[in-house]
């Protein structure tokens, strides 16, 4: 291995002048704004907690699950989300387990090309009578539908109070593979994920209703006129 020339040498010196310049340039230009109580802006830390897409007013009576890339279609995710939003849990809970025993049916009302029409779905009032048994959809749903009822009586919440009021599913990005073809060819063999989040609230206990006063008739000037008038004399006498 050849000494490094003297050219070599003087092109090193030149590039380590020329850093310590501009880092002696910098800290002078920050020793100067933070002097004049000025102070450049640090990276910004983004937060690890998982965003929702929509944050309830009272988080204390509330309680959240969500799962990501999930490997479930994400139509059959979005069909059982719509039907099981609005429930109470222990109803959604009930309806999902006869689902997965074929003793009950998700209807579809969307994602419905190529759905064939069930008997079952009557009981849903379907659309057309059009519903499948997404098996491997609605455990996975379930699943997280369990874990947000244990999230609940983690904060003390009632279970039996619990009901549905946010459940959403996004298309997640595909994951795509290929299938091989006849005569050479290649074809897309892609996946359709989904990201599903719920949220439980604890609905409040109803109160009885007062009993109601009795409503006050508003006299017409018609009625009022008819009650001032006093009827007087008799019929004729033969």
């Amino acid at each position: 291995i050849s000494a490094p020339s003297s050219n070599d040498r003087q092109r090193t010196r030149s590039s380590c002048f020329v850093v310590g310049e501009i880092l002696y340039c910098y800290y002078c230009t920050t020793l100067s704004l933070s002097l004049l109580g000025i102070h450049l802006r640090q990276p910004t830390q983004h937060n690890s907690m998982v965003r929702y897409s929509v944050e309830p007013e009272v988080p204390e009576k509330t309680s959240k699950a969500r799962g990501s890339h999930l490997r479930v279609h994400f139509k059959h995710c979005r069909e059982i989300a719509h039907y099981t939003k609005g429930m109470k849990v222990a109803t959604a809970m009930k309806h999902l387990d006869e689902v997965l025993q074929y003793k009950a049916v998700i209807p579809f009302v969307k994602f419905t090309g190529g759905i064939g029409r069930k008997g079952m779905a009557k009981q849903c009032n379907a659309p057309g009578d059009k519903g499948r048994w997404p098996v491997k959809a609605t455990a996975v749903y379930k699943d997280l539908l369990t874990n947000a009822v244990a999230n609940a009586e983690t904060k003390g919440l009632d279970k039996e109070q619990l009901v549905i009021s946010h459940a959403q599913v996004n298309r997640a990005p595909p994951g795509r593979r290929r299938t091989y073809r006849a005569h050479g060819r290649i074809g897309k063999y892609a996946s359709q994920p989904a990201h599903i989040e719920i949220i439980l609230k604890e609905q409040p206990q109803g109160v009885e209703k007062a009993e109601e006063e009795q409503k006050r008739v508003k006299l017409t000037k018609k009625m009022a006129a008819k009650a001032r008038f006093v009827k007087t004399g008799g019929p004729a006498s033969s």
